[in-house]
């Protein structure tokens, strides 16, 4: 039998439109499929607890789908330079195929990764599995990368259909010896004491299977109104896709190619506009991706270095009480809550909560990232810090820093019936809509009569709107004319 090829699996778990694992079951040769759990070269992220939960049960899938086609999945932990020496001498592997990743540490590892095999007359295949297009091929006409949403995402509409996806092969060939492995429960990625996930276990089911069937779901009830849709919290008008994409349970263009199928099947012009605006999510992810390809530094520094000298508040109770939900808004708390208990909040109310935390605690954008990537199950490096810098106004296309979300009126607007807020936040469940995202100005004895202590059961607000949106005016002001 000839010398086999190690197939690294990363972020790229599933086995359709697969372009690593599609070339190297194409060649005929054995295939070695590894997934290295590497927390330790030098710049890589560990991955927060929401992200080992998730990751645990992917891999579970995944080493369903790979033994399927034939060769049974390997479980390695270490730096992944070292792992694949190890494994290349181990099996006299002749290669390494992969999809790349985009982030700097990865980048880094990557290239002397590739450069020494290369040098030990090795293979070494890396492909594109994660986006529609690679970064340094999306360029402004003076060549320079789009930092600016819109003619970015105009840039790749006039590109057209991303292209075919890759077929699942029917079969991988295993090697004659098998492989050591770990195994998952070696790692201990899931919580014991205590465990946690309980919220996490009873909305989710990490795998490519769920997330095909979760796409299709989204087309057939949510996307024909997700214009609107999509901003009520307390409605299933969002496609909770971004975990399967961030651990590529599915590919961006797969999500691509079945969405414009949809509307074209649609045809009506009202349900291709829904189409244009999911897709164009999905174009800001992939915004993102390329911002933190060109701009590394994306995840640590402010974009806009001015913000460097910004008055950051380090005040740790109000940290506390915004991560746990008690800071005495109604829709903050839901979200936070909501977070805590699923390991994933509604898009509208991330941009609401991150918006309190930087604007009204004037606490650092950072503090929030760190939490999103611990309790997130869809953190990603690109879009968590692109995402908190544009809410913090210090990013790229970043909201203006005038732009401070009313929390009040933004529950009125957007969950105007209380669903969202009723579900997480029980405590206040019984006040009529017109209180219920402003309790404190509810009469004393209607608070007395929905069993409500302000303070209590439920806290007062721990900062008073009106005073902290011009605290944050004024800092915000005084950053820019310092820079004028």
């Amino acid at each position: 039998m000839p010398a086999p090829l190690i197939l690294w699996f990363r972020r790229d778990l599933r086995l359709s439109d697969n372009p690593a694992l599609a070339a190297a079951a194409a060649t005929g040769d054995p295939v070695v499929p590894v997934f290295i759990l590497d927390e330790v070269s030098n710049g890589v992220r560990p991955l927060g607890g929401a992200s080992r939960w998730w990751l645990h049960h992917s891999l579970a899938s995944l080493a369903n789908g790979v033994s399927y086609l034939g060769s049974p999945l390997v479980l390695r932990r270490g730096p992944a330079d070292a792992v694949l020496q190890q494994l290349i001498e181990e099996t006299g592997a002749k290669g390494v195929f992969w999809n790349r990743l985009y982030d700097a540490a990865s980048i880094d590892r990557d290239t002397r990764i590739k450069q020494d095999l290369q040098g030990s007359g090795r293979v070494a295949e890396s492909f594109n599995g994660s986006l529609l297009h690679e970064p340094w091929t999306i360029k402004t006409k003076t060549g320079k990368p789009y930092s600016v949403f819109t003619p970015f995402w105009k840039a790749i509409l006039a590109l057209g259909d991303p292209g075919a996806t890759e077929q699942t092969p029917e079969q991988m060939k295993a090697p004659d010896n098998p492989v050591d492995s770990d195994t998952l429960d070696d790692w201990s990625l899931l919580p014991t004491n205590p465990d946690w996930a309980g919220g996490l276990r009873d909305m989710w089911k990490p795998g490519e299977q769920t997330a095909q069937i979760q796409l299709r779901t989204f087309h057939d009830t949510a996307l024909p109104d997700y214009g609107d849709g999509r901003d009520i919290p307390g409605a299933n008008g969002t496609s909770m896709m971004s975990p399967h994409l961030h651990f590529g349970e599915i590919s961006p263009r797969q999500i691509w190619r079945a969405t414009r199928f949809w509307a074209d099947a649609k045809e009506l012009s009202a349900a291709s506009g829904a189409a244009q605006a999911y897709l164009r999510e999905i174009g800001w992810r992939e915004f993102n991706q390329h911002l933190q390809f060109h701009f590394p530094n994306l995840p640590a520094q402010n974009v806009n270095q001015r913000f460097d000298a910004f008055p950051w508040v380090d005040d740790a109770d109000a940290l506390a009480a915004w991560q746990r939900g008690r800071t005495g808004y109604p829709i903050v708390d839901a979200g936070m809550r909501e977070l805590w208990e699923t390991g994933w909040m509604h898009n509208r109310v991330r941009m609401v909560v991150a918006s309190f935390l930087v604007k009204h605690l004037r606490i650092h954008w950072r503090q929030g990232e760190d939490w999103f990537w611990d309790t997130l199950v869809d953190a990603d490096p690109a879009n968590n810090a692109g995402n908190w810098q544009w809410v913090a106004g210090c990013g790229f296309d970043a909201a203006p820093y005038f732009r401070i979300f009313n929390p009040i009126l933004q529950g009125e607007r957007f969950d105007t019936d209380g669903r969202y807020v009723r579900r997480w936040v029980p405590e206040i469940a019984d006040l009529p809509d017109k209180y219920l995202h402003k309790p404190w100005e509810a009469p004393a004895a209607l608070l007395e009569e929905a069993g409500i202590r302000l303070g209590d059961t439920y806290p007062s607000p721990i900062v008073d709107h009106k005073a902290a949106r011009q605290t944050a005016l004024d800092a915000y002001g005084a950053l820019k004319n310092a820079a004028s």
